[in-house]
């Protein structure tokens, strides 16, 4: 079982930059593949980054790639999305999700995650 919580979301301008942080609970942590995913009003939930359980691979969503950075540090439970040139268009909330298998294949559907967090909310005012 892995527990979620997402933190550092806000109001930033466009241009501007955010961290996101979740900090997961459990000792299996290491093990689980991580994704972040995004929801605004009416839209389905979309895929923004994912990372292996060893941080080795990493995955990104076209719209996000060269402006988001995920990373993740197994002994702090932790996983971090650095968003840089945020757009009014990035504004949601944003969710972090683990998947128990570690190799983050298929890590655009979130189907594939076990766990979620509560999101936190990131506005991009223009």
């Amino acid at each position: 079982q892995v527990q979620l919580v997402e933190s550092g979301g806000g109001l930033v301008q466009a241009g501007g930059s955010l961290r996101l942080s979740c900090a997961a609970s459990g000792r299996t942590f290491s093990t689980y593949g991580m994704g972040w995913f995004r929801q605004t009003p009416g839209k389905a939930r979309e895929f923004v980054a994912a990372i292996s359980w060893s941080g080795d691979f990493t995955y990104y969503a076209d719209s996000v790639k060269g402006r988001f950075t995920i990373s993740r540090d197994n002994a702090k439970n932790t996983v971090s999305l650095q968003m840089n040139s945020l757009k009014p268009e990035d504004t949601a909330v944003y969710y972090c999700a683990a998947e128990y298998t570690g190799r983050i294949v298929g890590a655009q559907y979130k189907e594939n995650y076990s766990y979620w967090g509560q999101g936190t909310q990131v506005t991009v005012s223009s």
